[in-house]
């Protein structure tokens, strides 16, 4: 019968709309409001998975996602398949395909199961020893078989055909978390007016309350006070609400990433959304209401299908009206449990409770459960269960006041509900930076002093009473948003409480035990045992010994268990013991919302100039310089590349050149202090660069190697314009930023990057003033009203523009600054205006050629990361006077000043038509013995028309001292012989620069 274990009544399910989804071909019946696992359970479906390590079968253990066991393949159809989602969180919908991993040829029927025979023989740790000789089985036994038999699930093999996208987000007060402690934070907090985010990873916000049948808050049902606090939160408009999210990272300053599940529970969603959402939240204030988690027992095949936390029983009777089994036995070392029998019974099962404690121990919960006609039996262990598929029985023993387990009884039942106890879940604020303090009367480590603006509330600080979460939930809120609002619940108290049992009293002997701590890896407490005992004694050291912890869920069902495991075996108090590292993500977390939108055509992004269009309509060819397509030549009918360049370079000299240099970055330091921020950013002084003035400025890493260079005007005595490397406008800005921020916080500057905001149009050549003249307005072109390194502000063609008197070729030149929406008009002008000079149209090729005419460096070509001012003949650009400067220090290090650096040179060839290859190695004798000794590289060659040969530059170690020297060069067949000259090429002097 479908749904066969549905109850009659209950559950937040909507029974109006029935959905059938497949499961390993199998239709399988549900609701909406179902969960994958909600829906198997319902048709009495418990064993879903098998075991990473000994293919056990395994069933569903929990209700949420810290789910270790059910892992499914998920098809929601039209390509979009992923592995390894948990059950316990996909939402059914109509089509839903769905299908088991880890077993061949069939769930029911796994080959792979063998290795549980095998598993005295392959416990944690065997790889390390098994696998090492002969030497030649590794790469062709071994590590083939390893890497076959690694990994659950598969990865799709085909486009991923959704949509991801990013957000940013800024709010006063983030909670995280929606159960009593979040929900009563963020009601607070909102009071106040400041703007409030509250996440869930659940479908619908409410925590445990969701499950919670029988509690009261302030004199109404739990779930009508949850819908009536949601009410009043989606009726604020200073509270935006994210149900589905997963709150995965806290990064330093209260920077909290979000995964938000947008289209995963739809059947066919809307092309317009993602099907992910990553949300960067920048948070004044963070309240983590994180909960807990139940922790399992530990005893003997505590693994079996129909086996599951108790809290969990509970949520899917109350939640989602399913029964996961007619006949239930709790198991328990905690009160909480009783809560989940009592519902149990309520509805209609046959319910019957095994308590670890003693009666004395336990409270009132023992007589009410037993008034409600249940067995209740106190002082008794759980020595095993029963069952292969599913777990038929449940083998008990009474305990004695010695703690020798008595005569063995067998339970009948269907499912399992155990407890352990509680672990709050700090993970968000270990991230935080946050240390755990513990806590001894709970067996838990509870949040530490903050580091960050955060505060913890309810389940996640180790408060279990309702009425105390919602206190405390409150209080969070109304404290991180500054508010002074007081407010008391009325709430049920639930029973509270847990004895901590690492293992589960036995009469077995130890070494033949199989009882699991960790679920997905199939870690024993045997094998926790056998790595201490093989000297492993740091947490860090046994979990990757045994991978305990170290699944998709990362411990959070096992750690306190493994830990106190540990300490045990070592007498060592917990805390001595340390705990392992909380790393993000929080859950499992698709690639598609870290890559967002970053795909396609957009994960390497192409940018291009407002002059692009142009350029394309006039032939241009194109090459990639960082993001950008930039004019690489402009090729006329029959030109190959070297004729074009030619060409080009020889207009540049004689008449005009027009070139696009838009990508150029360009920053803008504003404020009091922006004088002084350069001149410590910068290697050359600052402070008395007038207004209009431009220098050239050169910037060191701390290491003292040159990370950037670029022209810097200064517009006004508050402000810089800065130009920076096409590549290295990113990296400049962030290294501004690092400075600013964290080593010079007292100064009053800003900087923004203003390279998008501005076309860049370099005009260059002995006629380029008598173009532009008639275009410009406000401005005194003449070379004494405006010299060589000057700025001015003025109109051209009535635009407002931003004029340097800057060159990159050794020629008059002007590089002219409009708003980019101006950029290709005022081209345009520019170049029509030119056409009676000849005006030349050159790229990035031309470019090249020019500057090396004139040995001006470019940064990344004669410079790799290791290249000091001096040793490109730079060091007149070092301040003396300075105080300091980043990288000043680093420049007296012995090997910086040391004899024998490279050197920047020039190179020709004795035969001049023969162009050295770039990157090509020097040596001084081409007849020594192999490994020869490389005193240098070519960094750039060229062959120059204007020159009428080729030219080069190279690092050469000496090489100042070296001109007029004879060195070899590598070629493709050999070498070839040059001598060494002055990096200059062409008007040595400098005289056309000052037309």
């Amino acid at each position: 019968m479908a749904q066969a274990y549905r109850l009659s009544k209950g559950g937040r399910v909507d029974r109006t709309k029935p959905v059938t989804i497949s499961f390993n071909g199998q239709s399988v019946q549900g609701y909406a409001g179902d969960t994958v696992a909600s829906a198997l359970l319902a048709n009495g479906i418990h064993l879903v998975a098998r075991s990473f390590k000994y293919h056990r079968p395994r069933g569903i253990v929990t209700h949420g996602s810290d789910e270790p066991n059910a892992l499914l393949d998920v098809d929601r159809g039209r390509g979009r398949a992923d592995p390894n989602n948990r059950a316990t969180v996909v939402e059914v919908f109509n089509g839903l395909t769905i299908a088991s991993q880890n077993h061949w040829p069939s769930l029911d029927f796994d080959v792979g199961e063998v290795n549980d025979l095998l598993s005295p023989v392959i416990v944690s740790g065997f790889y390390y020893k098994t696998f090492m000789w002969p030497r030649s089985f590794w790469t062709k036994v071994y590590e083939p078989r390893i890497r076959a038999a690694a990994g659950l699930g598969r990865a799709p093999t085909v486009s991923d055909p959704d949509r991801y996208q990013y957000r940013h987000a800024h709010c006063d007060v983030l909670v995280v978390g929606s159960g009593p402690a979040g929900l009563a934070a963020a009601l607070a907090a909102s009071e106040s007016g400041k703007r409030v985010i509250i996440v869930d990873e659940q479908a619908e916000l409410g925590g445990s309350l969701l499950h919670d049948v029988t509690s009261l808050i302030d004199g109404i049902p739990a779930q009508d006070w949850v819908r009536q606090a949601v009410d009043t939160l989606d009726s604020r408009a200073n509270v935006v609400v994210l149900p589905r999210t997963t709150a995965f990272g806290y990064y330093n300053h209260n920077h909290i990433a979000l995964a938000e599940r947008v289209t995963d529970h739809l059947a066919d969603p809307s092309s317009n959304l993602p099907r992910e959402r990553l949300w960067q939240v920048r948070a004044k204030q963070v309240v983590l209401a994180t909960g807990s988690h139940e922790r399992p027992l530990v005893f003997a095949d505590n693994d079996r299908p129909g086996i599951m936390l108790a809290e969990s029983v509970r949520a899917f009777i109350n939640r989602y009206g399913v029964a996961p089994g007619r006949q239930i036995v709790f198991a328990t070392s905690g009160a909480s449990a009783y809560m989940a029998a009592a519902d149990a019974k309520a509805a209609g099962l046959a319910v019957s409770v095994v308590d670890v404690r003693s009666e004395a121990e336990c409270g009132p919960e023992v007589a009410q459960l037993r008034s409600m006609g249940c067995e209740v039996l106190t002082g008794h262990t759980v020595v095993a269960s029963q069952g292969r598929k599913r777990v038929t029985g449940l083998i008990i023993a009474p305990m004695g006041a010695d703690g020798r387990v008595g005569a063995r009884r067998t339970l009948p039942c269907d499912c399992v509900g155990m407890s352990g106890g509680w672990t709050p879940a700090i993970h968000l604020f270990s991230q935080s930076r946050g240390k755990g303090r513990y806590e001894p009367s709970l067996d838990a480590f509870l949040p530490g002093p903050s580091v960050q603006a955060e505060r913890s509330a309810g389940a996640a600080k180790g408060v279990y009473q309702l009425n105390e979460c919602l206190s405390q939930g409150w209080a969070a809120g109304a404290e991180a948003a500054e508010h002074a609002s007081e407010r008391t619940f009325d709430a049920t108290d639930g029973p509270v409480g847990f004895k901590p049992v690492r293992v589960l009293p036995t009469d077995v002997n130890s070494k033949r035990l199989r009882a699991f701590v960790d679920f997905q890896n199939d870690v024993t407490a045997k094998d926790i045992k056998l790595a201490v005992r093989e000297g492993f004694e740091s947490i860090e050291h046994v979990k990757r010994y045994t991978t305990t912890g170290m699944a998709t869920d990362q411990g959070k069902t096992s750690n306190m268990n493994a830990l106190g495991l540990v300490a045990g075996i070592l007498d060592r108090p917990i805390p001595a013991v340390g705990t392992t590292t909380f790393r993000l993500p929080y859950t499992p977390t698709t690639f598609g919302t870290f890559v967002g939108p970053s795909r396609h055509h957009l994960f390497d992004p192409i940018r291009t100039t407002p002059i692009h269009e142009w350029a394309v309509a006039h032939g241009a060819e194109f090459e990639n310089v960082g993001l950008w397509k930039r004019a690489w030549y402009f090729p006329k009918a029959g030109e190959d590349m070297h004729a074009a360049v030619a060409r080009e370079c020889k207009a540049a000299r004689t008449s005009v050149g027009i070139f696009d240099a838009t990508t150029l970055g360009k920053i803008e330091v504003v404020g009091p202090d922006a004088a002084e921020f350069m001149n410590r950013i910068y290697t050359n002084a600052w402070l008395k660069l007038e207004p209009g003035k431009c220098r050239y400025g050169l910037m060191l890493k701390e290491d003292g190697y040159i990370m950037d260079d670029g022209v810097v005007a200064r517009l006004a005595h508050d402000r810089f314009h800065v130009t920076t490397t096409t590549g290295g406008a990113p990296r400049v800005l962030a290294h501004m930023e690092d400075y600013l921020q964290t080593e010079w916080p007292d100064l009053k500057v800003f900087l923004t990057s203003i390279t998008e905001q501005y076309a860049v149009i370099a005009l260059q050549g002995p006629k380029a003033r008598e173009v532009i003249a008639p275009l410009v307005t406000d401005i005194d072109l003449s070379p004494q009203a405006f010299p060589h390194m000057s700025v001015r502000t003025g109109l051209i063609c009535g635009v407002p523009c931003r004029l340097f008197r800057v060159s990159f070729t050794g020629e008059l030149g002007f590089e002219i600054n409009v708003p980019a929406d101006d950029g290709r008009r005022v081209w345009e002008a520019i170049f029509e205006r030119g056409q009676p000079y000849g005006i030349t149209p050159y790229g990035t090729e031309t470019m090249h050629v020019l500057r090396a005419e004139k040995g001006f460096i470019i940064v990344g070509q004669e410079t790799d990361g290791t290249v000091t001012p001096d040793d490109l003949g730079l060091s007149g650009l070092i301040a003396k006077t300075k105080p300091d400067f980043v990288g000043k220090r680093s420049l007296s290090r012995p090997d910086i000043v040391g004899a024998g650096r490279k050197q920047l040179v020039g190179l020709v060839t004795d035969d001049p038509n023969e162009v050295l290859d770039e990157g090509a190695q020097i040596v001084m004798d081409p007849n020594q013995a192999i490994p020869m000794r490389m005193v240098g590289h070519v960094t750039s060659s060229y062959w120059s028309s204007n020159c009428n040969r080729s030219i080069a530059l190279a690092l050469l170690a000496g090489g100042r001292s070296r001109m007029g020297s004879r060195i070899y060069v590598t070629t493709p067949t050999g070498f070839t012989t040059a001598r060494v000259c002055e990096p200059v090429f062409f008007d040595p002097a400098g005289e056309r620069l000052n037309a």
